[in-house]
């Protein structure tokens, strides 16, 4: 073998096995929420109608072996490199460095999605109009940026405070809006065909990536056959009655509202606080985006070093990915490419539906990925296996309708299998290379 294996992907931190059902079951459900919830209702409406309601519950469905498959590999293979170590072990290390790739690629597209949305909100409140909306996005992602790049972090309780947050401004839109849902307005239920139920749920699958989670916080329960299970449950009760209930509200209270507005919270708050709903989701959706792209950048950048430390990028990556460091040069890969798609999509290269259904197609990939190591590694045959077989069909199927979307995974699975296969020949060519085990 002349090219190097890339290992184990590690969490070199210390292990800390403190974590709770119900700690773990908010910093799941926090993983699993996210500011795309902020748009997307609107986003589905707009593709399909009231029945974007059944791409809701088709997700929702598909959830279900999705998480209990990861919860199980969590609990069998308790390590903070989640689905690419169980890639890794089910495929090998080409594998497990393309889904990092996938990850890697997938985080400025998202990051520039939710700094826009929170843009959105604010100049909604504002009055500021679409450049507003650019200007504030900006700003988020700046701030974001810079603070990364100092070294400042957001603790987890404060991180925990903001998926609290953002589930009871859920809450409170699904409440407030109850009184006037109309029946009328899930009629005609299917206006665009099936063919648009799909096409929603294409990009309904941003707001259900992050069942992942669960696997990387494996190794911090005390004991994870017994609690991931548990808190794998909680969280599918949680968002199971979030969503149902925003997209039903959303259908039923705004109507055909709902596929105009790219705020669709305010819109449901509205309809029982008044004007006072636009500062108020306003300010909400400005802390809930900046804590997601500050922890998504961050979070990307130690990947990103950690794929340079271990071979699967180049080297130079790797730097500051140590414990107590600063991945800067990760940072820096991450914010111009971020940079770019702001100004791309600035200058009308791309919408908010577009960058959400990029995203998605990207993370459906990463989650396909994981759902194919749960078959070689979950005993064969039982319940779950076969549920493992039904959502890896269905997350095929989402993928399916991200038509040309799907240029962006496979483009990033070239660059990665390109990189090492490059790298294994300089390593070849290397004076003393030959005849040296590898």
């Amino acid at each position: 073998m002349t090219v190097q294996q890339t290992p184990l992907p590690v969490s070199h931190a210390p292990v800390v096995r403190r974590l709770g059902v119900g700690s773990g079951t908010a910093l799941c459900a926090g993983a699993v929420l996210g500011p795309g919830v902020l748009t997307l209702p609107s986003l589905a409406a707009a593709a399909a109608g009231p029945a974007s309601i059944l791409a809701w519950v088709v997700l929702l469905a598909m959830c279900v072996p999705v998480a209990a498959a990861f919860a199980a590999l969590g609990a069998r293979f308790p390590d903070g490199g989640g689905v690419a170590t169980y890639v890794h072990r089910a495929a090998g290390p080409r594998a497990a460095a393309t889904v990092g790739w996938w990850f890697f690629g997938a985080v400025p597209i998202g990051v520039v999605s939710a700094a826009w949305i929170g843009g959105k909100y604010v100049a909604d409140a504002a009055g500021w109009g679409d450049a507003g909306a650019a200007a504030v996005g900006g700003v988020v992602l700046a701030g974001s940026l810079v603070s990364n790049a100092v070294g400042l972090r957001m603790s987890g309780r404060v991180q925990l405070l903001l998926g609290g947050l953002l589930a009871a401004v859920l809450l409170c839109a699904v409440l407030a809006a109850a009184p006037h849902v109309s029946a009328g307005h899930f009629t005609p239920f299917l206006p665009g065909g099936w063919s648009s139920v799909g096409s929603a749920a294409s990009v309904l699958f941003f707001a259900f990536a992050g069942w992942e989670a669960a696997s990387h916080l494996s190794g911090e329960f005390a004991d994870p056959a017994r609690d991931l299970p548990r808190v794998t449950r909680n969280t599918l009760i949680t968002i199971t009655v979030l969503y149902l209930g925003l997209a039903l509200a959303t259908i039923g209270a705004l109507g055909p509202e709902a596929a105009g507005t790219d705020t669709p919270l305010t819109a449901l708050l509205a309809q029982s606080i008044g004007g006072a709903a636009r500062p108020v989701a306003a300010v909400a959706a400005l802390f809930l985006t900046f804590g997601a792209v500050n922890s998504y950048l961050a979070g990307a950048s130690r990947l990103g070093a950690a794929l340079g430390r271990d071979g699967a990028a180049p080297r130079w990556l790797a730097r500051g990915g140590g414990p107590g460091e600063v991945p800067r040069r990760a940072l820096a890969v991450l914010g111009c490419a971020c940079v770019l798609l702001a100004v791309a999509a600035g200058f009308g290269g791309a919408d908010l539906d577009l960058l959400m259904r990029a995203t998605a197609t990207c993370l459906a990939a990463v989650t396909l990925a994981g759902l194919g190591a749960a078959l070689v590694l979950l005993p064969r045959r039982t319940p779950l296996w076969y549920g493992v077989i039904a959502s890896a069909v269905l997350t095929a199927g989402v993928l399916a309708f991200s038509g040309w979307l799907l240029l962006i995974p496979a483009a990033l699975a070239l660059a990665s299998f390109g990189f090492l296969t490059l790298r294994g020949l300089r390593r070849r060519k290397r004076p003393g290379a030959h005849g040296s085990a590898g």
